[in-house]
């Protein structure tokens, strides 16, 4: 199997604006521009390798999250060459996948995630980038 980079890490937070100010502090990144995913029911803003995901209901899975247990460290995820192809070696190792095919995700990649009942309770993304 591949070793594959880290591409970000996720935290859920109620709300982009009102966090971004401790993460630039933190992060000494300025937030990006937030971009709207109405299909996975999320808005994202970047700083570096830091996602921000703030919820758009509270019915999606990150308000579900968030309502559950607080903001906080969403999931982590690795960039791979070939989605397709990491995908089937991840099967093959025994992990399952979340969903049975790649979705489009922020600025234009293509995105699954893996079980975290496979995973050790830790939710991971695969992101291949444009």
């Amino acid at each position: 199997m591949n070793n594959y980079p880290i591409d970000h890490v996720a935290i859920a937070v109620r709300s982009i604006q009102e966090s971004t100010k401790i993460f630039e502090t933190i992060t000494g990144c300025t937030c990006s521009v937030i971009e709207e995913l109405p299909i996975q029911d999320v808005n994202v803003a970047f700083l570096g390798s830091l996602e921000l995901i703030e919820p758009r209901s509270a019915h999606g899975v990150v308000g579900r999250f968030i309502k559950r247990n607080g903001p906080g460290l969403h999931h982590i995820a690795y960039r791979v060459p070939d989605i397709l192809t990491a995908i089937k070696e991840f099967k093959k190792q025994g992990f399952e996948t979340i969903d049975d095919r790649p979705r489009p995700g922020a600025r234009g990649h293509q995105i699954v995630f893996l079980n975290p009942k496979t995973t050790g309770s830790v939710l991971i993304e695969l992101v291949q980038q444009p």
